[in-house]
């Protein structure tokens, strides 16, 4: 089907997301925190993992259906990206608002990019997610070819200055969709057979949060406010009881780069990703 242009620009529905410190804690074991990471875990003095800001953005990414016309078993999450303005509460009422802000053409498939501000009741922005997805099958429109995510964010030629492995959990997926993403192709292996892998795999914005929990220990001493901002290019797929690991490249004061692979393969899952530390 052709992909509609006249999106970009269009808002999508808003959505309002009330949680509890119940659902910070739920977050921080779906994305690998331990008793290791007690602030993150437990209510005493708890702290939000920066990247818990994917939940209350995500029906954004989903709610593309109600401007453009696909078939949803084509989509990917190719790129992810946000920016946190300060602190997360560790409860509240956030409203997110997305935006289609671009649509490009990659030959085999368009790639959708979607802006979402997430607000507190007061009307302040507390984060903003940028989606970057993939519509197998919608390219070849003739539109322009936009950036190139895979020319930037690329690590130096040396080393790298932290390694981080964090081995995942056989239920990692199972515990991470009870954030929100209940997509069957984490949980049942009959659908991840439909979609051509041999038994379900780990949500992108699950390995998303395990390499940014790797750059805030590694890189911003444990400290949620000092990481500004975190972009991904999602390059592969981890599977449940695999090793995510993760290397960070201090590129300067406030900016790492960052890639991840899976020990037991070999095969990229995060590539071209960067933060900026303050």
């Amino acid at each position: 089907m052709a992909i509609d242009l006249s999106a970009v620009g269009k808002r999508l529905p808003a959505t309002t997301y009330e949680y509890n410190d119940r659902d910070v804690m739920l977050y921080a074991l779906g994305v690998g925190a331990t008793t290791d990471d007690l602030t993150f875990v437990y209510e005493k003095n708890l702290q939000v993992l920066p990247t818990f800001g994917v939940i209350p953005a995500f029906p954004a990414l989903t709610g593309i259906g109600s401007v453009l016309e696909f078939n949803p078993m084509m989509l990917l999450h190719g790129e992810q990206r946000i920016e946190v303005r300060g602190p997360i509460p560790t409860s509240g009422t956030l409203t997110t608002q997305g935006t289609i802000t671009g649509i490009y053409d990659k030959g085999s498939g368009a790639l959708v990019s979607i802006e979402a501000d997430t607000k507190t009741e007061s009307g302040e922005v507390l984060f903003t997610n940028t989606f970057g997805v993939f519509l197998r099958g919608e390219g070849g429109f003739g539109g322009d070819r936009g950036p190139s995510a895979s020319k930037k964010n690329i690590p130096p030629e040396r080393a790298p200055d932290h390694t981080i492995e964090d081995k995942t959990s056989p239920n990692q997926a199972a515990i991470y969709r009870l954030s929100g993403d209940r997509n069957p192709l984490h949980i049942d292996p009959e659908f991840a057979k439909m979609a051509g892998f041999d038994r379900p795999i780990i949500h992108g914005l699950c390995t998303y949060g395990y390499v940014g929990r790797a750059v805030l220990s590694a890189a911003c001493g444990g400290d949620p406010a000092k990481l500004k901002d975190f972009e991904v290019r999602f390059s592969g797929v981890a599977f449940p009881g695999e090793t995510i690991v993760t290397q960070i490249w201090q590129d300067g004061p406030d900016k790492v780069t960052v890639q991840a692979t899976t020990a037991e393969r070999g095969e990229p899952v995060i590539s071209n990703a960067a933060a900026t530390i303050g």
